[in-house]
């Protein structure tokens, strides 16, 4: 049976309210479908902690999933960071799907531009394999695809750096960067 597993609990957050400390869930969520690199997956995670941003891993992914594997890119800001595991594809979706959340894929197949494209707080941003994408079951599961315009004959951007164009812009539409300094 698949599980979830929480690895790397988010830190607690000072509340403005009062002087009790919480964890303040913040809007946006970024997903990575069986991650090919380390270093983007660490990249990734260390980009969760430092914006608030929960970081789901979709299993199997291409490299040991292990703190050891990750440390190079993201140094010490595993320890910072909300990391959600899923077994697979089927448990994620299923999952996204009983808690009403969209899935927005990035995508250099999509038609839509992901700058014309309007963000919802519970939306989950996802972004497929380095080296392969996602599958199209996968694709056709999604809500929402969206590709990032660029130059015409190049291929792509790097899944890391795409994640964080798109994961910034999403969280400016929903205003999730207002308790960050």
């Amino acid at each position: 049976m698949d599980q979830l597993r929480y690895y790397y609990p988010p830190p607690p957050r000072q509340s403005r309210r009062d002087d009790t400390t919480r964890w303040e869930a913040m809007p946006i969520a970024l997903a990575l479908y069986q991650p090919d690199i380390a270093n983007n997956t660490g990249t990734l995670i260390r980009l969760g902690a430092c914006l608030g941003t929960t970081i789901h891993i979709i299993h199997p992914t291409g490299f040991p999933f292990s703190a050891k594997s990750l440390a190079r890119a993201g140094l010490d800001y595993l320890d910072h960071a909300a990391v959600r595991e899923h077994d697979s594809w089927a448990q994620f979706n299923s999952w996204r799907i009983e808690q009403g959340h969209r899935l927005v894929l990035l995508s250099t197949k999509a038609r839509h531009s992901a700058y014309q494209t309007e963000y919802h707080a519970d939306d989950i941003l996802m972004v497929g394999r380095e080296s392969a994408g996602v599958p199209p079951n996968v694709a056709e599961a999604c809500d929402v695809s969206v590709r990032i315009p660029m130059r015409e004959n190049l291929r792509s951007i790097n899944v890391a750096l795409a994640a964080t164009l798109i994961l910034g812009e999403a969280k400016r539409q929903t205003d999730g960067f207002t308790d960050l300094q």
